[in-house]
Parts: structure tokens; sequence; C-alpha cells
């Protein structure tokens, strides 16, 4: 028998359904044959006619490719061997797997409930990943009504998605100008952050995009209880034989570790496993160090407190979340907005280590913000 492929559906009606009750025609029909023993009697129950039953049953014959009932003038019919078997393993399949229909089927209803809600919104995120940002999803449900589907990527990818028009909004951090040990608008300044500025300037246009400030959080290194290796910064991971877990190309972190990598003058060969196969999030390379795939990578503090690792500061970042400025006045924006000023949003990142509120949900200007934009035009040398 050729293999039947099974495609699920479902509806919305004008009642309420209370269980987990799947209904298929198929199905249905089957169990009217079984229990009322003949066609006839089994078009009554159904409230159809004797002939419609009849070619329904020969119509999906044919789409399963098998018989399924036996009928003689004067007997009573019986489903096939193939059909009752059909029906007890449908049977218990719908048996094992009713608590998660009756959740899926819950949710829905919540779903369209909330769809139906004029004050109900929903904002898709892109956005490096972070630990705090599900804190936020949850204090924009419960306070702003605003539903935010949340999806992490690198900070470049995030990026990407806005200017592709997949997001409304984007999430990616830097570190602020001032931790590079610079002036605003000086040379040093200008070209403070070349491994930032090369990966996210030509997708950032000031007075096309705003930021909104989000969160500063402390970015450094996830080592094993006890710092085994006697780590205290980049440096020691040259000298060392600690195997290093990285941060996959493009997200924010590998930046900051090419950075400071850069900042430093060391070279990323130098330090063991620097680019091996990448983990895609905080947590990864934190459980990686934990399960002793390796010895030391980078992360926020969070990350190495939820796996038990100790934590060597390196750098405070600023995370920002950009739109395009025509989106700042959205109603889903506005209610973003909100929920980065509550007060909730602080009490949330005073319970994360490494976490502070800075500017939460203020409008900020690019070329404020960010270590490399410089507008000065260098004046003519004229003879």
């Amino acid at each position: 028998m050729k293999a039947r492929g099974v495609h699920l559906q479902y509806s919305f009606e004008a009642e309420g359904q209370r269980g987990a009750v799947l209904h298929n025609p198929l199905f249905d029909l089957l169990t009217a044959v079984h229990e009322h023993g003949s066609i006839q009697h089994a078009a009554k129950a159904m409230g159809a006619s004797y002939r419609h039953i009849w070619g329904e049953l020969k119509r999906w014959q044919e789409v399963m490719g098998e018989p399924l009932v036996t009928w003689t003038q004067g007997q009573p019919a019986r489903l096939t061997p193939f059909a009752e078997r059909l029906l007890w393993a449908e049977r218990r399949a719908r048996t094992r797997l009713t608590p998660h229909i009756e959740a899926l089927r819950a949710e829905l209803e919540r779903v369209l409930s909330e769809a139906l809600d004029g004050n109900q919104h929903v904002l898709t995120i892109f956005a490096s990943h972070d630990l705090a940002l599900p804190k936020l999803r949850d204090i924009a449900s419960q306070q702003q009504g605003l539903h935010i589907e949340l999806r992490f990527a690198g900070s470049v990818d995030a990026l990407q998605a806005l200017a592709a028009g997949r997001c409304l909004v984007a999430g990616f951090h830097v570190p602020p100008l001032r931790s590079l040990g610079v002036a605003h608008g000086s040379a040093a300044g200008r070209g403070g952050a070349p491994v930032f500025a090369r990966a996210m300037k030509p997708l950032l246009k000031p007075g096309l995009h705003k930021l909104i400030g989000c969160v500063r959080r402390t970015q450094g290194l996830m080592v094993h209880p006890l710092n085994p290796f006697r780590i205290r910064g980049l440096p020691d991971l040259a000298r060392s034989e600690a195997r290093f877990v990285n941060r996959q190309g493009g997200s924010g972190t590998r930046l900051l570790m090419d950075h400071l990598l850069s900042e430093q003058g060391l070279a990323a060969a130098s330090i063991k496993g620097y680019d091996n196969p990448p983990e895609d999030s905080h947590v990864a390379v934190a459980a990686a160090i934990a399960s002793g795939l390796g010895d030391v990578g980078p992360g926020i503090e969070s990350a190495a407190q939820q796996f038990g690792l100790d934590f060597i500061p390196l750098i405070a970042e600023d995370y920002f979340l950009v739109c395009l400025k025509d989106a700042l006045e959205h109603p889903a924006v506005l209610k973003l907005r909100q929920a980065l000023a509550s007060p909730a949003w602080a009490h949330a990142l005073a319970g994360m280590p490494g976490y502070e509120p800075s500017h939460s949900g203020e409008v900020l200007s690019l070329t404020r913000a960010l270590p490399w934009w410089n507008y000065r035009v260098p004046k003519k040398v004229t003879a």
C-alpha cells in the first residue's frame, strides 16, 4: 500500500468547543458504520442519505487504496480488517495526544481573543541574543497588551531583517563611546570601533533610523568555577591552553571579541579554539563550558550564573533597539517604549546581575549614541 500524507486543519465556529474532540470525515464515517452495523443506519445517525454515505465510502476507498467495508445483500455491513486497524490506531493516537490537542485549542482561542481585542498589538522583533528581553516581552504583554514575537539572531542578521522588512524593530549592542576611552568627534573616536563600523554602519542610516534605549549590560568571560587557568583578561588567553568557545560570525558578541582583540593588539590565532565551530547564544556558550567542551568563552553574567560558572567582566555595552523613523509612532512601538520606560522593566533588571537601565524607552540619535559617526567635512587645503 502506498503511504498516505496527513494534513491537519482547524476551524473557527460561532460556539466554543469543550474538550479535545477532533473531527475527521473518514473516521466519523467508519465509527458510524462500526457502531450501527449497516450503511443505512449509519446514514440515519449522521443525518445523511444512504446514497451519500455509500458514495463517500467509495471515495475514501479510492483515496486510501484499500477496501474499507465488506457488505453483502441481507447482511450487516462490516469494516474490513484494514479499516478496523485504521480506526483503532487513530483512537489510540487521539487518546495519547488529547492533553496536547486541548492545550493547542485553548492557545488558539486565546490568540483569537487577543486578535479581536482592538487594544492588543503584535510586534515582531529580531534581536541579538539577550536574557532580559523575554522579561520585557512578559511586561509588555501584561501591562501594555503588546504581544512581542521575539526572534533571536546575530546583531548583523537582526539589522538585515529590519532592512528587508521582516520585522518592525531590531536589537543590537555596541560598546559605548566612553568605554573606548575616546571623546565623541575626536579622531580616535571616529576610528574607535572599526569592527562595528564595517559590520553595522551600512545598515544604519541617520535620518532613516532611530534608536530606542533598552539596557546597559556587562560582557565578559565565563570560566569554570575557581578559574583553574587563572584568566583575568584576553591577554591571558593568548598565554594559556584554555579552550575558547566563541560566538558565531555576525553576532554582536563576536564583533565585540574581535574589537577587543584588535584594540589590545592580540591575534585571534593565538587563542586556542577561537575559530572552532561557534555557538549561537550566551547560554549555549555557558552550557558548552559547563559540560567540559571548553574552558572559557564570552558572554553575560546572567548566563554564567545560570550554569554555575565564574564571570570575569571585560566591558559595559549598550543594547539598543532600532526602527525606522516613521515607525516610532506605530501603536506597537509606542507600547514597547512604554514598557521600557516602566518601573517594572527597571525592577526586572535589578534582579539580573550585570544589567542596568540606560535611557530605556528614550528615542536616541544614531550620530550621538554610536561610536563611529562623524559628519565634519575636512577643510580644503588651498595653496
